[in-house]
């Protein structure tokens, strides 16, 4: 009977680093899904972007203002204002994406669901690794998430000016009051500064600022109206 011939050296090697990268692969993958699992009710205590900052500025300011110490309006203002649909989809708004791609990829079309992963379990940047890894657990996100939960940790790691995070510490930064006393200007103007938080004031708006804000104040009152604040309102 004749021998099998062995198996070449360059084959073996392959097979073996392809088995273990499937093994990294897989355990990156659990680590993430037991992190989503353990957030959906443990805080996440900070995030690898506030971290940076701590670093860069000596500290940042953020507490957690749990969901029934936030004004309602705030959340309302923030959906209406970087995710009018947010009740609607599934993690990902086909709808602004492709309206994104129309307009040669100059509009985001990044939804709040999106940006919690991004803020809480990768790292800020465009590059394509962390793209895929935040098209992968966006939708593990929305399955074992309530849309609730999404929006309230959203409103807690958001950045609302330089080392200023959470609804919290701008409520306090910008007006002095604690998240449940916000008013709808506030709600408006602190969504406002959310795609430019380094950039624009939500305590000293300017003219600009002033428009979206009235903007958003109708459009908070729309979603309330039409009921796609209905998922994380009672």
């Amino acid at each position: 009977m004749a021998k099998r011939a062995p198996k070449s050296k360059p084959f073996t090697i392959r097979r073996t680093l392809l088995r273990w990268s499937f093994r990294a692969v897989a355990a990156v993958g659990a680590v993430l899904v037991a992190l989503v699992l353990l957030f959906k009710v443990v805080n996440p205590p900070t995030t690898f972007y506030m971290w940076q900052e701590g670093q860069r500025l000596g500290g940042v300011s953020q507490e957690w203002a749990d969901w029934d110490e936030i004004a309602p309006v705030v959340a309302r203002s923030v959906v209406a204002a970087e995710d009018a649909n947010f009740c609607l989809h599934w993690g990902f708004d086909m709808g602004a994406i492709r309206a994104a791609i129309d307009q040669g990829g100059n509009r985001g079309a990044s939804t709040l669901s999106q940006q919690v992963v991004k803020n809480v379990f990768l790292w800020h940047g465009r590059n394509y690794t962390r793209k895929v890894m935040e098209a992968l657990i966006t939708p593990v996100l929305e399955l074992l998430w309530s849309k609730q939960r999404i929006l309230e940790v959203y409103l807690n790691v958001a950045e609302f000016d330089e080392g200023v995070f959470g609804v919290k510490a701008a409520a306090a930064h910008y007006f002095a009051v604690e998240p449940a006393e916000l008013t709808a200007v506030h709600g408006a103007r602190l969504a406002a500064v959310l795609p430019d938080p380094k950039g624009r004031n939500a305590g000293n708006p300017t003219s600009n600022l002033r428009r979206r804000s009235a903007a958003i104040l109708d459009g908070a009152e729309t979603i309330r109206r039409d009921g796609r604040s209905a998922c994380f309102e009672p």
